[in-house]
């Protein structure tokens, strides 16, 4: 990833204010509540307000990002919380992680870079274990038109970085759909993310 898709995380993430709250993504949080706590694995974490939310409820939590701001804030909520994690920073090929390790994944607006984005959706599934859960939310394509009326609703600038439901079932071919939609939802998440925007909500099971 280039140096200054880095830095603007790490900006963002430098401020004392959490950019999208401390508390769990609503999706997220409906999703987690209706299973069992086993492993879970977040991706693109940052501050870490789902992350520490999985922890609390009982999970053995791990996340990653490139971050290093992130982190720190997490590691900050997670000991207001009084509960541990384990949070790498790095390129997800090089961190460690082995084939079916995690119960569950989530991914709550991970867009990585559309040039490594299938390359890390495979490798995530990968790390999934047979009947393992996937969470997923994150802005359509769609989502331009909102952030033109609103910018404070927040996303990404350029369609790319973007999803639509094909390529959602193109990059998880391999699970039973549980849900998977478009929709409009009012999105209230720190500074970050505040108005109505449209985001695809995926659940899946890995066959």
């Amino acid at each position: 990833m280039g140096s200054d898709w880095l830095n603007m995380w790490n900006t963002r993430f430098g401020q004392a204010t959490y950019a999208y709250g401390t508390q769990p993504n609503v999706y997220l949080k409906a999703k987690l509540d209706g299973l069992e706590p086993g492993t879970i694995l977040f991706g693109a974490e940052g501050e870490g307000r789902n992350a520490v939310y999985a922890a609390k409820s009982g999970w053995q939590v791990s996340a990653f990002d490139i971050s290093e701001e992130g982190r720190k804030k997490t590691l900050k909520l997670a000991a207001k919380n009084q509960v541990d994690l384990d949070y790498q920073i790095g390129e997800l090929n090089e961190l460690g992680y082995q084939p079916e390790q995690f119960d569950a994944i989530a991914l709550i607006y991970a867009h990585f870079p559309p040039n490594i984005r299938s390359g890390y959706h495979k490798l995530l599934n990968n790390y999934l274990k047979k009947g393992g859960i996937i969470i997923f939310e994150a802005f359509s394509k769609d989502h331009l038109e909102y952030k033109q009326v609103n910018p404070k609703v927040g996303g990404p600038n350029n369609v790319d970085y973007l999803f639509s439901l094909e390529e959602i079932q193109a990059d998880f071919a391999n699970f039973e759909i549980i849900e998977l939609k478009k929709t409009t939802v009012q999105l209230n998440e720190g500074v970050g993310h505040v108005g109505m925007g449209s985001v695809i909500r995926f659940m899946g099971k890995k066959k």
